[in-house]
């Protein structure tokens, strides 16, 4: 039996969507120029990921293999629709706006797509809904964590245009605007996964199969001569 507490933590630690296995950069670094905005973004991945992961899990016998791509993607269609009429009719902290074309684009966000094949098309509901949950917290504390960075180093205010900004002493009168294109958005997101390295020791690891957080998932078979 599937242990739940590790469904749940691979996707924050282990399996990390954005740190560890570098799925959704693209969304990832065009939205994560404040915290709130990739907060916004995470917590709308999370939702898509919770209702696609059970809705695909409950639907896994209907659903014909020789389709059974097309069918995930409309069915994570619906549910980033319902998010973005939700977002667009209540826009909190003007997120609809300044997400954007990103928005919409959570349907073909490959972190979504992964674990409907992945995970969602072969487990029970609960475990998928953990999964999605786990991955969707991983994927908002990766957002979170480079929004921050950049929102600071960019602009010297944190939280901006949410009503409660906090000014950082020194940053605020000299930012480095840098961080808030997309130049800063590459180099921070490279420092967060060397850090991110550094801290659970696998700096300097191999690419390649072996070293693969996904190879028990994907059908490959490593050889004993592989590894010499």
């Amino acid at each position: 039996m599937k242990n739940p507490i590790k469904i749940f933590t691979n996707g924050i630690f282990k399996e990390n969507p954005l740190l560890v296995m570098l799925l959704g950069i693209c969304a990832a670094l065009a939205v994560t120029t404040s915290l709130i905005n990739g907060l916004g973004m995470g917590i709308a991945t999370t939702f898509v990921l919770i209702c696609s992961n059970v809705a695909i899990s409950v639907l896994k016998k209907v659903i014909p293999a020789q389709v059974r791509l097309p069918c995930y993607i409309v069915l994570i269609a619906g549910f980033v629709t319902i998010v973005e009429m939700m977002l667009g009719a209540f826009n909190p902290l003007n997120l609809y706006d300044s997400l954007g074309i990103f928005l919409p684009l959570i349907v073909c966000n490959c972190i979504v797509l992964s674990r409907a094949e992945i995970f969602a098309s072969k487990n029970n509901p609960a475990l998928s809904a953990l999964d999605g949950l786990g991955m969707g917290i991983g994927f908002t504390l990766a957002l979170s964590i480079i929004g921050v960075v950049r929102e600071i180093l960019g602009s010297g205010i944190l939280f901006m245009g949410t009503g409660f900004e906090i000014a950082i002493p020194v940053i605020s009168d000299n930012p480095m605007t840098i961080f808030i294109f997309p130049a800063g958005g590459f180099f921070t997101f490279a420092i967060v996964i060397a850090v991110v390295n550094k801290l659970t020791k696998k700096s300097g690891r191999e690419i390649g199969c072996k070293n693969c957080p996904l190879k028990s998932t994907c059908g490959t078979r490593m050889k004993e001569s592989d590894s010499q």
